[in-house]
């Protein structure tokens, strides 16, 4: 069975280049989140929900995160943001069990592992919360993202055609992936993903 422990937090993580931390993501981090958001190409923001460049949208991502509706994972290399995991749940909704992974990380660390450590430091801490089923989206060309969930578990469920609009005003498709917690913990007999314990 997966680790479902609580994750503890901040914790370093070495890789060949060089050391991360991952930590919580708390209301003294939303300038430099905003950087790490106006340094993403739109292109790698597009499958999430609201353009996280705006101001007002990070202010309302703090304040989710303060009402706990929102657990953000942060990764900082040489004090500096290069990647983000969340887990959105809504307790009020029918869907309470459900929660959504979104993960970005910027252009210059991929390649490294740092995305896919990240993939599953969000899998893992969602895990840990108790959640029942887990879903990703993104764009359909996003292939290198799509093969680190379906490593984990997920399979696709759904095609949204024309579902987004970039700035240039053409049409992508978002695909959705979503996976069965007790499913996972069934094919994962030595514990936690390992990703970064």
């Amino acid at each position: 069975m997966r680790n479902t422990k609580m994750r503890s937090y901040p914790r370093r993580v070495t890789f060949e280049s060089g050391d991360v931390e991952f930590r919580l993501m708390g209301p003294a981090d939303e300038a430099a989140v905003l950087e790490f958001a106006n340094a993403l190409a739109v292109h790698d923001m597009l499958f999430l929900p609201r353009n996280i460049r705006e101001p007002k949208v990070l202010s309302a991502w703090i304040k989710e995160i303060e009402r706990g509706s929102i657990v953000s994972l942060l990764v900082v290399k040489d004090d500096i943001v290069v990647g983000c995991g969340t887990i959105v749940r809504d307790p009020m909704s029918w869907s309470a069990h459900v929660g959504e992974i979104r993960t970005v990380i910027s252009s210059h660390v991929r390649g490294t592992g740092i995305g896919r450590a990240l993939s599953n430091e969000a899998f893992d801490l969602a895990l840990s919360m108790g959640l029942e089923r887990l879903t990703v989206q993104m764009t359909s060309d996003q292939t290198r993202a799509i093969a680190i969930f379906e490593a984990l578990g997920f399979r696709a469920e759904a095609l949204l055609r024309d579902q987004v609009k970039d700035l240039q005003g053409k049409t992508h498709d978002i695909v959705v992936l979503g996976v069965n917690v007790a499913d996972v913990q069934k094919l994962e007999p030595g514990g936690s993903s390992g990703a970064i314990d």
